[in-house]
């Protein structure tokens, strides 16, 4: 099976049925399939062949939908940047990719005046709205015209299901972002295992207000059309209320949410809102703080919550079934359906129940590797227990108790070291989150003389809240051993965040070492 299937078999089935909702659009899986081979033929036309790699660099929109299935259909690999990127980052990965097309709006492509040059193997560039330029490079050609006319009809397969589907780059915090490469068998298995323990079916509809270019967005498109459901999607959670009365007025079955969005729901007044056709809420990219879980749970009493864990480069990992969430809130569950993970101590050996150690997964949802970077490939795919295969290092560091949940303890590069001591910032922060007054909290490791490193913590306060630094301190001494409080306690009225929502510590590690 390939991923463009997903849409190709929707389409067959309930032709007629409104796949996708943006804003005031709504189309049926015909139309968007129509629109879909339209354009796979124009990337045909434009330059694009086999293999080649394609970016999106949309808005969430329908054309950035279109244009996903759309590259699958031609045969390329598609690529969705995040919208709101530098240009500069943005040239680095189509040269990095050497991309062969590029799929964006006038707006964006304006901006890019002066750039074109930089990205020589750029054949083609497909532009919504009216854009006139005259630099040399590639080729403008009109993303309306290109939807709206020519063959409707699906072109020729031309892959096979080990072939590359896409590429998701990393946020690049640590340095350039990479590549990390996808294949049809890696996209199809990962949303097969997800739409079974989400129990998807043509019921669903799904609000996905999380950007495309993070694969936890994507694959709310992914699964829905697969399932043959509706994707109501929305730009951002810029407008909480917006999106709250969306959620009723479209009858939202299945609402994705960050922590970011979790810390924002729990400040709003939803006690006069009913969601009757609210079956479940999923959490990723971060754990949610348990104090958090617990106050979801009250705020959702009849919808299903589900803990999961993942990483882009398997999607996803695991997930705690709703049953278990009021048993160990702090979990995010066991492996998903066709997958296998386990926890190894420093040494690489497999660590039993109770103690702490990296992650490691195996399955055919398991990336292909780091697009042209064999180096930091070799560092994460490794050598599994089974002649020939490769198995992924997590960089994560969790334990497991004696039936086989996960708990995680925090990235092994963020574990802090203070008096001889290792203390996980996840730890702190479930103490700290459980405050009255506390909206979200982040802890660090910051340079210190005598104990190596100290312990910073930065919150940010619900509105209204008078809370102290004595009083988080004291908290704090109430519930944690001597070396794990905090020695610092910062306000923030922000946070800063990355791209997909998680608190971006590296960043607030930067500007609080400018503060210091």
């Amino acid at each position: 099976m390939l991923v463009q299937s997903f849409l190709e078999e929707s389409a067959r089935r309930f032709p007629g049925k409104t796949a996708l909702i943006c804003g005031a659009k709504r189309l049926t899986y015909a139309e968007l399939e129509r629109q879909a081979c339209r354009l796979a033929h124009d990337l045909a036309a434009g330059g694009v062949a086999r293999g080649d790699r394609v970016a999106v660099f949309l808005d969430n929109s329908p054309e950035a939908v279109v244009a996903v299935f759309a590259i699958l259909k031609a045969g390329a690999v598609f690529l969705v940047v995040n919208p709101t990127v530098k240009r500069e980052k943005l040239v680095y990965i189509l040269e990095n990719c050497r991309a062969r097309g590029l799929v964006t709006d006038a707006r964006k492509a304006q901006a890019l005046e002066g750039c074109w040059s930089q990205a020589p193997h750029l054949a083609s560039v497909w532009v919504s709205g009216e854009f006139q330029t005259d630099a040399a490079g590639p080729q403008f050609r009109p993303l309306e015209a290109a939807l709206g006319e020519g063959n409707a009809q699906a072109p020729e397969n031309q892959c096979i299901d080990i072939d590359l589907a896409a590429l998701i780059y990393t946020s690049g915090s640590t340095g350039k972002p990479k590549g990390v490469m996808l294949t049809h068998l890696n996209m199809v298995s990962a949303a097969t295992s997800i739409t079974t323990y989400l129990e998807n079916t043509s019921d669903d509809v799904i609000l996905n207000v999380l950007p495309l270019s993070f694969d936890y967005g994507l694959y709310q498109v992914l699964m829905g059309f697969k399932a043959g459901g509706t994707v109501v999607l929305e730009r951002s959670f810029t407008y909480p209320f917006v999106v709250i009365e969306k959620l009723i007025a479209e009858k939202v079955t299945g609402f994705p949410i960050v922590p970011t969005i979790s810390a924002i729901l729990l400040e709003m007044d939803l006690g006069k809102y009913r969601f009757p056709h609210l079956r479940y809420i999923t959490n990723t990219a971060a754990a949610l703080p348990v104090s958090q879980i617990l106050r979801l749970r009250s705020l959702f009493p009849d919808v299903k919550l589900y803990s999961m864990y993942g990483l882009t480069e398997c999607k996803r990992v695991s997930y705690l079934p709703p049953s278990q969430i009021d048993i160990r809130p702090g979990s995010v569950g066991r492996g998903m359906p066709n997958e296998e993970v386990w926890i190894v101590d420093e040494a690489g050996n497999r660590a039993g129940p109770g103690a702490t150690g990296e992650l490691v997964i195996r399955g055919s949802n398991v990336m292909k590797g780091y697009w042209e970077d064999p180096e930091a490939t070799d560092k994460v795919l490794r050598p599994g227990p089974l002649a020939g295969e490769k198995v992924l290092y997590s960089g994560d560091l969790f334990r497991m108790d004696e039936e086989g949940y996960l708990y995680f303890v925090g990235r092994k590069d963020d574990i802090i070291k203070t008096r001889g001591e290792k203390v996980a910032p996840k730890e702190v922060e479930e103490i700290l989150s459980g405050i009255e007054g506390v909206a979200e909290a982040v802890v660090l490791g910051v340079p210190d003389a005598v104990q190596g490193q100290a312990i910073q913590a930065v919150i940010r306060l619900k509105k209204g809240s008078r809370l102290t630094e004595q009083e988080v301190l004291r908290h704090c001494a109430g519930r944690l051993e001597d070396f794990m409080v905090p020695k610092f306690v910062t306000f923030r009225d922000d946070l800063p965040k990355t791209s997909t929502g998680k608190n971006n510590r590296r960043e607030l590690a930067r500007t609080m070492g400018a503060e210091r």
